[in-house]
């Protein structure tokens, strides 16, 4: 497939493409409807490819590490990323991982040789955790909400030391590190000092955190006020301990067609086919994970049963429609301070090409007609031709 054309006038920082790779079994909705989405590596290897020529900058590796609610079969995600690097130029891959599954100083090896290898394209998201069984079916202890976003930050902590300083000297609660010295370092480009450091959570733990130690901070799907909020509570968290702001990127599931019909309709098919016991098992074992945090608020906590069908709130985010509506509301999203959409897709290979030729351009020409007043300074007005989140 041919790339996206290049828009001549694009702003300097234009809004960023990541896709979740498909590397565990079921897609990315738990619906029976078809999914022309494989997850094996040749599947994934020419998605990689593909992905790179129309316009995306980054893809993230998913984590499991058993069966779980439509997922039968997984893939590890850091040597998955390994090899997506490898089939690839430009597209930065982001590893999911666990604390409490890893210990920094064998990732922050992992992760050197892997930036190397790719000639600094190597990233990770740090998860800190929804699926109780995992960590219980490997022995390992299930902490308390806040208490796994406090390894979490210990984590990233010692992750950045250890790819930063020629020694590492840590004496936290969770991780020790005794005069530990890692060469080679990672890669120190224009672009980035180290693999940049990814992390999800909707929680007050989780946004606070983001601000005190991340480089992005991910959400799951959300609306206008949604994003207004989540971005409003990290930029404070920055501003406390005096630390620019991480960048923001927001889960949308993407529905693009030719008419808005169409792809309305799409989306009640997936909805209408979906494995409720599968749906239902996710959104208890989630739900269960948020409900610890110190005040009630956490991912999935108002979550509806349809939301649930796409397992990071993706409909929320509304991108669901033709091509002019959805690059609108990105926009419309951009001017509220989102950096970068995390996408999913029913047919990965049709939809990302899809998206190059026929979303992106828009979006390009959207952007060069935005007035320079910065990012984040708007507020959460929809525009009238823009559609509601469904």
């Amino acid at each position: 497939m041919s790339a996206a054309p290049v828009n001549p006038l694009d702003p300097v920082n234009p809004v960023k493409f990541a896709y979740w790779v498909p590397n565990v079994s079921g897609g990315l909705v738990t619906s029976r409807i078809e999914q022309r989405t494989d997850w094996g590596y040749d599947y994934n290897r020419e998605l990689a490819v593909l992905a790179e020529n129309n316009g995306f900058d980054y893809a993230l590796s998913q984590v499991r590490y058993m069966a779980s609610y439509g997922a039968e079969f997984q893939h590890e995600s850091t040597s998955f990323s390994l090899a997506l690097l490898l089939a690839t130029q430009r597209l930065k891959v982001i590893a999911a991982v666990h604390p409490g599954l890893w210990h920094p100083g064998v990732l922050a090896k992992l992760g050197a040789t892997a930036d190397h290898l790719s000639d600094g394209r190597f990233a990770v998201n740090v998860v800190s955790g929804w699926f109780k069984g995992e960590f219980t079916a490997l022995g390992e202890p299930w902490l308390e909400h806040d208490e796994r976003y406090r390894r979490s930050e210990e984590f990233i902590r010692a992750l950045r030391q250890i790819w930063t300083e020629d020694h590492t000297e840590l004496a936290g609660d969770f991780y020790r590190l005794r005069d530990f010295s890692l060469k080679p370092k990672p890669l120190n480009t224009p672009e980035r000092p180290h693999p940049e450091i990814f992390q999800g959570g909707n929680s007050t733990a989780a946004r606070a955190m983001a601000g005190r130690v991340s480089d992005w901070y991910f959400s799951n799907g959300k609306d206008f006020d949604g994003v207004v909020e989540q971005i409003a509570d990290v930029r404070k968290s920055a501003a406390e301990v005096g630390r620019t702001a991480p960048k923001f990127g927001l889960n949308g599931f993407l529905i693009a067609r030719d008419t808005e019909a169409e792809a309305r309709e799409t989306l009640r098919e997936i909805v209408a086919q979906a494995d409720h016991e599968a749906v239902e098992g996710f959104g208890a074992a989630v739900k269960q994970a948020g409900q610890s945090t110190a005040d009630g608020k956490g991912m999935w906590q108002d979550s509806s049963f349809e939301d649930l069908v796409q397992y990071n709130d993706g409909f929320r985010t509304g991108l669901i429609g033709t091509p002019e509506q959805i690059a609108e509301r990105i926009v419309a999203y951009k001017r509220l301070g989102v950096d970068l959409f995390l996408l999913g897709f029913l047919h990965y290979h049709e939809e990302v090409e899809y998206f190059g030729r026929r979303v992106l351009p828009l979006v390009r020409e959207l952007e060069a007609r935005l007035p320079d007043t910065g990012t984040g300074t708007e507020t959460a007005t929809e525009p009238e031709s823009v559609s509601a989140p469904v």
